[in-house]
Parts: C-alpha cells; structure tokens; sequence
C-alpha cells in the first residue's frame, strides 16, 4: 500500500471535482456553483445523495416532489437511518486504528470510545428500550452532560425510530419541564449530577423531580456520572429506585447485540426534538426528520467545514471538536461528525476554568493533548481568550490544528485576528523545528511533516470556518469555504443549497445592504412540525409570516405550486457584500434606529468590547410610536475598574471612531451581568419590553435564562426609568 500522504484537498475542491467527473459540471466561481445549487435543487440535492453514497432499501420517486414552505416534501419513497450512516464507519475506522469519541471532563477523567464498541453499546441500550416496549415514535427524554453516554443513548434512540430530545443538567427543574411536558416522554435517561467550574452539582433531586412531574415516562435509566466509586452508585441508584442502572443497560454482548441492525425509517421519520430559546412563552419543540438533518449535515460539516472521514488518505486522522453543552444545537452538530466517519473528541465543562481561577487555555491544552484537528467554539470564547490574554505557545502542541470554527453570535475582526496572529507564530516555530519527513504513521498518527509544510505554503495562516445558522433548521445558512479568501469580521459565503438573501424593507433582495435575511427556497432540514401545533400556526408565526404567500418564491426544483407558501424569514439582520462575503448584524427585531441610520448592535458590540476594561455590553434602542429615541449602554468592567468620567469617555470616543458620533448611547451603566441565554445570546429585545413599560413575566422566561438572578437590576432600573 502506498503510506504516501498528499497535501490536503479542501473538501469542497473534491466534491467539484466529482461534479466535473460525473455531471460534466464545471463552474468558474463559487456563486456559480452556488447559483446552480439554489436554481436546480433537484440536481442539486441528488448530487449530495449520490456523492455520499447515502444508502435506502427502496429508492425514491423525487428529490423535491413540492416546492413550499412549509411542508416540502423530500426524497419521497426513500428510507434512511442516522445511526445507520453514522454506523457504516465502524469497520474501516477501526481497522485504521481511529476511535469514535474521545471525551475528556474537568476532573481530567478521559474516556476512547472505539467504532466497535460504540456500535455494541449502541445496540445494547436499543435491545433494552425495545424490551421497555419503546416503539418506533416514541419520545426518549434525555438529562446528560456532553460524554459518550449522550452520544450512545441518541443514536441507540434513533436507531429504532424512536425520537430524540435532550437538555443540558445546567437546566433546573422548570426549564426543563417546560420542554419535556410538551413532547410526553416514555423513558428518562438522566444523570445523578456534573462537574462545572470544578465544582460538583447533584441532580437527583431534580431527576425525582422530572420523574413524579412526567406522567407518561415509564421507565427511567441512570448513569452515574458524579458517583466515584461502588458506595456511590449504589446510594444514587437506591435514591431514584425504582431506576435501572446505565452500566447495565449497555453492558450486553451477545449474538443478538452482534446482530442489531438501525430500522430503515421514511426519510422524513422524526429524528429529534429540539427547542428555541423561549425568551417569551413556552419554548418552540421543533421536530426534524432523519433524512433531511442527515443529508443537511453531511454536505455542512464536510463541505463547507471541511471537516473530513478520519480514515481517508486525504484527512487521515481528523479529529474534530466544538466545544458545546448538550443545551444547545452545537451538540448535535458535534455528534454529526459521526456520520463522516470522523473521531469526536468532546469536553464536558467550563471552558473557562473556575470563576475563583478563570483559566481560558483549559480548552486549548485539551486540544493539543488530544491531536485536534478542528477546533470549534462560540464566538465568545474567542473573545475571552483575546481579553484574557491567552499564549497559544504556552498550551502544549496546536501543530494539528488547521481550522477554527466560530458560532453563535458575530465574531469580531479583532478576536479573528488575535486567532490568526497566535496561530501564524505557532506554525512560524513549528516549520523552523519539524525536519520530518511527509507520509503516514502508523494508527492514528497524522502526517505532521506534510501538514506543517502545506500550512508553510499558505502562507502560515489558520483558516477560520465562521458560520451562522440555527436551532430552528439544525443547520447553517452563511459559513466557510476552503478555497475563498478570508475578511476577518465576515463569513465567507452563502451555503449550497440555501437560497439566502438580505432583503430591504419592500422585500426586495439587496446587496452590499443591511436587510432581513431569508431563505427563498427549502432546505431538507427545515422543521417538520412543531410538537403540538396541529394547524402549523406557531411554525407559521415564527418563519414565514413577515411577508406575503408566494413573494419571493420561484422555480428552483420540485413542483413549485401555485400556492407555495412564504419564504423563511430567519430574524437577522445579514448584509451580503459584493464578493459574496456576509456579516450578521444581530437579530432584526434588537436593531438601532438612530436619527434614520439603521444598525444591528453587533457592531457596536466590537467598538466598545475592544477595550481591554470592557468584558460585556448590551446596548437597546427605546425608540418606539414616534417617541425620540433613548439608547442606554450596558456594560460589565473588570474586577476593580469603575464607570468614572474617563471610562465614560472612553466607550463614547470608541463608538465615534468605529461607527459615527449618531450612535453614542445617551447614557452608559455600570451592571455586575448582562442577561443571557441558557444558549449564551444576549438577551436585547427582552430588556427593551421591559424597559418600555411591559411587565417581566410577559417579556422573558427566567427558566430560559443562563442568569435570571441579574434581572431585578433591570426591573429596578426599568422603575426609576418609568417614574422620572
């Protein structure tokens, strides 16, 4: 065999190449390839089926047989199964010595999972819930942390049509319930407790609570990821009985284990459900199928996040980390890696350190301990790192590492280039001290000698793969490109296959403007239905009822009908400049309006989060029925700096400089946090009811929230407001 290893070939490069080869499709320019990928979907779409080889029993009649929104139909007659895709690695990978998962906690407890015996565990717990009489549609509810065990409860779920829903044990009681009530589960899988900013928290009081509160959940299975030792078990097992206990839930291995095969489900089956954020009301519980996530996904993490199968030539030995919770969809997007055929390599707990020691290189001395190739997080820890003046040559060997992802809110030109600078000096060092020669080791070593020389050639720059997209779809509609060039602040293209577009206020697509950002045509993983909504009233009002039924819709695959619906209006606000670059400007509904000039408040965010005494800000526009505006600036200052007269001035010649003296805030607060998210986003539209006079059980859901306990500052400051 030949141990040669030839210079990485973006993912994205391949597939064109294929297209070329196969179709006799050959496109000058990305927005070509894009444009044809948004005009001819059918062909667009089967291409995806063909290239990754996604397997059915039975074939299917139509790649997009209507054309609407909501309710297309896709790939009808097809069968699929996620686990079965993710499972089809499990020889190849093992036999190039890869595992499936390495998972890693605070406590530095580090767990492989081989391909083997993630496909015997899987296969174990989907005997056993079988054997609790969980049928095919059933709800399977899931309170874990990010370790294997999460993993192998999905995809055990999945692989017998079961439906998946999980949420992070950082949710307390209501929070949780508010979710799970709506979706009626069979069976609890939860855990006595977890490990965060090196403290331990018990949940068995919780899980007693969701259980007596749960009345359709009959069987509860308990994996004991705080308990120690064999004294401790056995008590949390005793302080839930009647529970069956995790360990032995997975443990079988016989021929009936050996023989276990996913069920081949409708493409359109429920694969999982997950939730909005719930800022007003109950949360969204948003129903996606297997097909469309699994067919979404793959064309997502190895296209554009090129993000390859870990036992192919090309990106031998890809191990590929986002940093997430199991509260929010990046988990979901992180196990997808197993439907490539990609090593997961996971860490469950604070990327921070302790708030007594806060230590941001935790994640970074992980990476490099571990052989991480792609290395993923929230645009906010990229932050923090930057203002915690973090020395990526201090945390161990990054040499593997060749990209950055970045989500979850709009990553800033100045912590994209913190990254880049840090990385560039990194790979300076390594090609002065690498000497060795290019070619394949043995097992899961990958080719350092190659790598480090093809990042010499591009010219020592890391490649950042930012991406933007949501819950709502479990998916991206902007992100990366291997082959396009970076702007550091922007995303580098529209995805394929998604029809994205910025449109202005008479719904009309603009460019180099600040609009609303919609998706013109469907994707294969937009939402099948919300849990309970059984006229499609709520899955209407959230996407598709800004504009009228039919504008902006046009022929693009399928059969488009005349009365084919509306187009995705996602809730951002997106420019798309000339070179096909985007930026996210924030949610539409949060924006400033100031003296005529629209912005979203991301923007203002960079200016004033770009002083070194600034950890956090959160800016509302009170502009409302004619009334002149008021704009007051919140921010959160490091330990020891006050809000004096020169700090005040500070923040406003920042915000002069980057952006215009029109949007100086006319007033500025000092606030021990800014409210956010259990997902992290800051909540602005929230505060700004609040703070034009609507009471705070109408505008925000406590149990929604990473940080309730910071609201009666707000709801005092609101007050004052409304009486002076």
């Amino acid at each position: 065999m030949n141990t040669s290893s030839p210079d990485h070939i973006p993912q994205i490069r391949l597939y064109q190449n294929w297209l070329a080869e196969h179709h006799d499709l050959h496109f000058d320019h990305y927005d070509a390839l894009w444009r044809w990928s948004t005009t001819d979907l059918d062909a667009f779409w089967q291409s995806i089926w063909d290239y990754f080889d996604i397997q059915s029993p039975t074939p299917h009649t139509a790649v997009l047989a209507n054309n609407v929104m909501p309710g297309a139909q896709w790939f009808p007659g097809a069968r699929v199964n996620y686990a079965q895709q993710a499972l089809r690695h499990v020889k190849p990978a093992h036999e190039a010595g890869f595992a499936a998962v390495i998972s890693r906690n605070e406590k530095g407890r580090q767990v492989e999972l081989s391909w083997p015996e993630l496909q015997r565990q899987v296969a174990s717990l989907a005997l056993h819930l079988q054997a609790q009489g969980v049928k095919p549609g059933d709800k399977v509810a899931a309170y874990l942390p990010n370790v294997p065990e999460a993993m192998v409860a999905f995809l055990a779920t999945v692989s017998i049509g079961a439906v998946w829903s999980i949420c992070a044990p950082d949710m307390g009681t209501h929070a949780v319930l508010d979710r799970f009530r709506q979706i009626e589960p069979v069976v609890l899988i939860a855990c006595d407790g977890v490990t965060y900013g090196h403290k331990d928290f018990d949940r068995l009081g919780v899980v007693a609570e969701l259980r007596a509160a749960l009345p359709t959940v009959r069987h509860v299975l308990l994996h004991t990821n705080l308990a120690e030792d064999e004294a401790a078990r056995e008590h949390a097992l005793q302080v839930l009985a009647p529970c069956t206990d995790w360990t032995e839930a997975v443990s079988r291995d016989d021929a009936d284990t050996a023989a276990f095969e996913p069920v081949w489900l409708p493409f359109d089956h429920p694969l999982w459900i997950v939730y909005s954020s719930g800022t007003t009301g109950l949360p969204k519980p948003i129903v996606h199928g297997h097909g469309g996530t699994l067919i979404v996904a793959l064309a997502l993490k190895i296209l554009h996040n090129d993000v390859g199968c870990s036992y192919h030539a090309n990106s031998w030995g890809e191990r590929y980390h986002w940093y997430s919770s199991t509260g929010w969809v990046m988990w979901n997007a992180q196990t997808s890696g197993l439907l490539g055929g990609t090593t997961c390599v996971i860490f469950d707990g604070n990327p921070g350190g302790s708030k007594e020691k806060p230590d941001w290189t935790t994640l970074w001395r992980f990476a490099a301990e571990t052989d991480v190739t792609f290395f993923g997080a929230g645009a906010a820890f990229f932050a923090n790192c930057l203002k915690a003046g973090v020395d990526l040559s201090a945390c161990g060997d990054l040499s593997k590492v060749r990209a950055l992802g970045s989500t979850g809110s709009p990553l800033s030109e100045e912590a994209q280039n913190w990254g880049t600078e840090q990385f560039r000096r990194l790979r300076v060092v390594a090609g002065a001290n690498d000497d060795s020669p290019p070619g394949r080791p043995k097992a899961n070593q990958p080719p350092r000698g190659a790598a480090t020389r093809a990042a010499a050639e591009r010219g020592g720059n890391i490649w950042w793969c930012n991406i933007s997209g949501g819950t709502d779809f479990a998916g991206a509609f902007i992100g990366g490109n291997r082959e396009l060039p970076q702007t550091p602040g922007r995303m580098q293209c529209r995805l394929m296959g998604c029809a994205v577009e910025a449109w202005n206020e008479q719904g009309q697509p603009v460019i180099d403007e600040v609009g609303e950002l919609v998706c013109a045509q469907p994707i294969p993983s937009m939402p099948l239905y919300f849990v309970g909504d059984t006229d499609n009233r709520r899955l209407i009002g959230s996407y598709f009822d800004m504009y009228p039924e039919g504008h902006g819709r046009r022929p693009g695959g399928g059969n488009l009908e005349k009365d084919a619906g509306a187009v995705w209006r996602h809730g951002d606000w997106l420019r798309i400049h000339p070179d096909g670059s985007c930026v996210i400007y924030g949610r539409s509904d949060a924006t400033i309006n100031r003296h005529g000039l629209r912005m979203g408040t991301s923007e203002l965010y960079s200016a004033v989060e770009a002083l070194p005494e600034v950890l956090d800000s959160m800016v509302v526009d009170l502009e409302y029925l004619g009334r002149e505006s008021y704009m007051p600036l919140f921010v959160v200052l490091r330990p020891g700096v006050a809000l004096d007269a020169d700090m005040r001035a500070r923040i406003v010649d920042a915000i002069k400089t980057a952006l215009s003296p029109r949007f100086v805030p006319n007033d500025v607060f000092q606030v021990e946090e800014i409210p956010r998210t259990l997902s992290g986003k800051k909540q602005e539209l929230p505060i700004k009811k609040l703070l034009l006079g609507q009471p705070l059980e109408k505008v925000i859901n406590k149990e929604a929230m990473a940080n309730p306990g910071c609201l009666d500052w707000y709801v005092q400051f609101a007050a004052c407001r409304a009486v002076g």
